[in-house]
């Protein structure tokens, strides 16, 4: 009888409660990777027996925080419970819908929430995408906004686009409604929460990347195809820039007159209203619309 490879050669965070299992599931995985490895890469054999001590140091602190996440996630559901999910990185490297190559090893827009949790998406109330002012990225790939100038340091350095652990500074550029637009459009994005608003204080014009030219044709659609959006350039709309200190602003309309017109025009590109601003790193310098 064939051996299904899901069940043979992969350990899950359930298998660490059943520890006799686990240990004849890893010899059969570690035989058959040791015959994958030696004749692909030259590599070592690895000792199951070791791996499986490993496993079983790892079970005896992690067994207490292991549950079946989607029974709880749905008894929560049942019971009236509100659930905050909360996604990882960016839409742009989701696996699927991202810049591919350029893109991480999941489904990193709302799209992964079904199948990372088992919630199906139809049972959430609302969903909030969250982006900066302006528009960053993080090691290669394309990014038609970019400002490799004065303009992307003073956007950098104002606002601290330094990676937190490795300190590699990000690559900073204008606001992109296009890619915008095609994340709430994938995600379903309801509200938008905008932050680092006060990073571009300062700035006495900002601009707005509302289209992209590519092969001499505007498109406000995101391309799926990465060679394209490598072909793309910035069709832009400038608008005044402000020098106010945004830092003790608690309400809209006591922000600067071009940084409502900013953000209002942001809107009008995106289609989806902007209810939250950051208007610095304090949960106080918050603003809700």
């Amino acid at each position: 009888m064939p051996i299904r490879l899901a069940e043979s050669y992969a350990v899950r965070m359930a298998d660490l409660r059943d520890l006799k299992k686990l240990k004849a599931r890893l010899k059969t995985i570690v035989e058959y990777k040791n015959k994958v490895f030696g004749a692909v890469y030259g590599a070592e054999p690895m000792n199951a027996d070791e791996i499986f001590e490993k496993c079983k140091s790892y079970a005896d602190k992690l067994l207490p925080f292991i549950a079946d996440t989607t029974e709880y996630l749905h008894t929560a559901i049942t019971s009236g419970k509100s659930i905050l999910f909360e996604g990882a990185q960016g839409s742009l490297l989701d696996l699927d819908h991202g810049t591919f190559p350029f893109v991480t090893s999941s489904n990193s827009s709302s799209l992964g929430m079904p199948a990372g949790c088992g919630v199906p998406a139809k049972l959430v109330d609302k969903f909030v995408g969250v982006v900066k002012a302006y528009s960053t990225r993080v090691g290669a790939g394309p990014f038609p906004t970019e400002q490799e100038n004065e303009t992307g340091q003073y956007i950098r350095d104002k606002g601290n686009e330094y990676g937190t652990t490795t300190g590699r500074p990000r690559r900073c550029g204008w606001f992109d409604s296009v890619a915008v637009s095609y994340a709430v459009t994938i995600g379903a994005i309801d509200s938008v929460a905008m932050m680092h608003l006060d990073t571009l204080a300062g700035l006495k014009e900002l601009k707005i990347c509302r289209a992209y030219k590519i092969n001499g044709r505007e498109k406000t659609f995101f391309p799926a195809n990465t060679e394209k959006l490598l072909q793309a350039s910035a069709v832009y709309e400038t608008v005044p820039g402000w020098d106010e200190d945004l830092s003790e602003v608690t309400d809209f309309y006591d922000l600067p007159a071009n940084a409502q017109d900013y953000i209002c025009r942001i809107e009008e590109l995106i289609s989806r209203p902007i209810t939250v601003i950051g208007v610095g790193p304090k949960r106080s310098q918050t603003i809700f619309r």
